[in-house]
């Protein structure tokens, strides 16, 4: 198969290395590196614009150390959003995710990204699955589905899952951008 013109290091993104960054790049790249331990999937594109790419990394660092949602909650939202944006590469990386360390079920995690029923036991977990699927299906937050977040989750809580959504819009939408398939590597850097 002749190799494909179009594509760079990182799906259509061509990376950057290192020792070629111009000075702001390679501060956002160290910024996201402290922050992170790594600079993952969409914070690689997210470089292209530094200034960006700092205001961007504490957002995901926060999903990571300070939510008040456990990461079994995270990994609900954040696979039924990836699932509605069909973005392969946060598809792939998130079911892996979600189910490590029986985070979650692999049955509950593929319902959540082929858009499929499920349910949960814990009633935090069942609000954040009918919160996040009344969000993006797009339909309206009725009173009673807002009252039972508010009391099990909280104003924050709420917040946070609101914010996550909007979050991996915002990668789901960059790796589609670039066409990331599930497979990217990119620079080992």
């Amino acid at each position: 198969m002749p190799e494909r013109s179009d594509f760079g290091t990182f799906g259509r993104f061509e990376e950057t290395p290192i020792d070629q960054m111009p000075a702001d790049m390679k501060e956002a790249y160290h910024f996201t590196l402290k922050l992170r331990g790594l600079v993952p999937g969409p914070h690689k594109i997210w470089l292209a614009n530094p200034k960006l790419s700092k205001t961007i990394a504490p957002t995901g660092a926060y999903y990571q150390t300070q939510s008040t949602l456990t990461k079994a909650e995270i990994e609900i939202a954040t696979n039924l959003i990836n699932g509605r944006w069909l973005a392969a590469y946060s598809n792939y990386e998130h079911e892996m995710i979600g189910e490590q360390a029986g985070t979650l079920p692999p049955a509950k995690v593929e319902a959540l990204i082929s858009g499929l029923p499920t349910s949960f036991e814990d009633p935090r977990q069942q609000v954040v699955y009918e919160l996040t699927s009344a969000l993006i299906a797009p339909r309206v937050v009725p009173k009673g589905l807002y009252q039972r977040a508010k009391q099990l989750l909280g104003d924050a809580g709420i917040v946070d899952v609101t914010v996550l959504l909007g979050w991996f819009t915002g990668v789901s939408l960059t790796l589609n951008a670039f066409d990331v398939p599930s497979n990217a590597v990119g620079l080992k850097q």
